[in-house]
C-alpha cells in the first residue's frame, strides 16, 4: 500500500546570527531575532509554527511509522531532511517547530530520528541562511 503524502509549506527568512551549528537538532522559528545562543535555528520569521500546522497533518506525523521528509530552499540552494513521526508528538508550541536526530519529545518537537541537525547543513545554504532578505521556502511532507 502506498503511503498517503500530507504537505505544509512554511515561509521564513534569514538572519544575520544563523550559526546552524547544532549537532542533533535543527530550529524554524516565529521570532524576529536571534541570538547567537540559537545555535540550532535556521531560519526566523517563520509563518507558522508546531501550533499551526493543519490538524490533517499533525494526524498524518502521530500515525504509527510516519515519515518526515523537509525541503529547505533559499536562493535556489536546497537541503533534505529525512525524519521520522510518533504517536507521542504534542505539536502545541507557538512559536518555534524542532527537528532532532534524538527521540527527545517537547511542545515543539516535528520529527524525530532526524538524519541531519544544523552542523550537517551544506555550509553555502548556511552562507544564504545569514542573509536577513533572503526568504527561505520549507516544505514539510509527512508519509504514513
Amino acid at each position: 500500500m502506498k503511503a498517503k503524502e500530507t504537505r505544509e509549506t512554511i515561509l521564513a527568512f534569514g538572519h544575520e546570527n544563523i550559526l546552524a551549528i547544532h549537532p542533533s537538532t535543527l530550529m524554524f522559528t516565529k521570532d524576529q531575532h536571534l541570538s547567537k545562543t540559537g545555535d540550532c535555528i535556521v531560519a526566523v520569521a517563520a509563518d507558522k509554527a508546531a501550533l499551526n500546522l493543519n490538524s490533517t497533518f499533525k494526524e498524518a506525523l502521530r500515525k504509527p511509522n510516519a515519515k518526515l521528509t523537509v525541503n529547505i530552499e533559499a536562493d535556489g540552494l536546497k537541503a533534505q531532511i529525512n525524519a521520522e513521526g510518533s504517536h507521542k508528538l504534542i505539536l502545541t508550541h507557538p512559536r518555534d517547530l524542532v527537528i532532532r536526530k534524538s527521540d527527545y519529545i517537547s511542545d515543539r518537537t516535528l520529527a524525530i530520528g532526524a538524519d541531519t541537525s544544523s552542523a550537517d547543513l551544506p555550509r553555502a545554504l548556511v552562507e544564504k541562511l545569514r542573509n536577513p532578505k533572503q526568504k527561505i521556502i520549507v516544505e514539510l511532507i509527512a508519509y504514513s
